[in-house]
């Protein structure tokens, strides 16, 4: 079942290439996919059949613990990463992109921010073209347009491609896999850092905002003067009880079986 379907009402505002998206939470939506949620936090930050394996072996209480090591303890540090695991379930969801590396497994301390693009989509056509997505994500309790031109700064960067480190940071753990398919497009991402092929057309930018605040009228007006030689999608997902919210996300995400 798709985390947003049944949690939230959308407003859309569709100009050309662009895309405002206005997410607001449905009357009970949030019960709804509560237990959805967690899982999705927790597949995050660490894979879900080794968090299983832990609690089989060592019972829910040990297995806790060991997920706890990895998420953050730092009210910013969990506002930045749920904003992010939120921004690439949005996009896997409603855009049909896959991010295929879940970077939050791979921080070197729970309440470090990683560098790079805050998240990148693939998808193949079904011609064989590669097609990217550049993400950025913002999470506060109250939004303004600092925060905005900071993403949209970040999505320009680089003629607005997905900046190489963070490209092969995925291919490489692609190139890991034992599965044929995903080291074909390992080796396709690494050519396309060598040989920058990709024209804009074929990678759209995403900024992904969540807040406690309705969005400043800055949002919009960000959209509006974004390049349009590509598909731009502008969100915002707002959470009046944003810090509650976080904090019961990472207290529950933790309570693992009936241990």
């Amino acid at each position: 079942m798709p985390l947003y379907w049944d949690w939230c009402e959308c407003a859309e505002d569709v100009a050309g290439r662009k895309r405002l998206w206005l997410l607001t939470e449905k009357d009970g939506g949030r019960e709804t996919i509560w237990a959805l949620l967690l899982e999705a936090v927790r597949d995050h930050y660490d894979d879900l059949g080794r968090i299983a394996d832990d609690a089989a072996r060592l019972g829910y209480e040990k297995a806790a613990d060991i997920l706890r090591t990895r998420m953050p303890t730092d009210i910013t540090a969990r506002s930045g990463d749920l904003g992010e695991i939120l921004a690439s379930e949005l996009a896997e969801q409603t855009l049909g992109f896959r991010i295929p590396v879940k970077r939050l497994r791979f921080k070197d301390g729970r309440n470090m921010a990683l560098r790079g693009d805050d998240f990148i989509g693939i998808v193949v056509g079904d011609d064989g073209q590669l097609r990217l997505l550049k993400g950025e994500s913002k999470s506060r309790q109250q939004l303004a347009k600092t925060a905005i031109t900071e993403a949209r700064e970040a999505l320009d960067r680089d003629d607005g491609r997905c900046t190489p480190e963070s490209l092969l940071f995925v291919a490489d753990r692609l190139l890991e896999s034992p599965n044929t398919d995903e080291q074909a497009l390992g080796r396709a991402l690494r050519d396309e850092v060598g040989q920058r092929t990709l024209p804009p057309g074929r990678i759209d930018h995403m900024l992904f905002t969540l807040s406690g605040n309705a969005p400043p009228p800055s949002l919009k007006a960000d959209l509006d003067a974004s390049p349009a030689d590509r598909n731009q999608y502008s969100t915002n997902l707002r959470i009046a009880d944003h810090g509650d919210f976080i904090h019961r996300v990472y207290f529950e995400a933790v309570t693992l079986g009936n241990g």
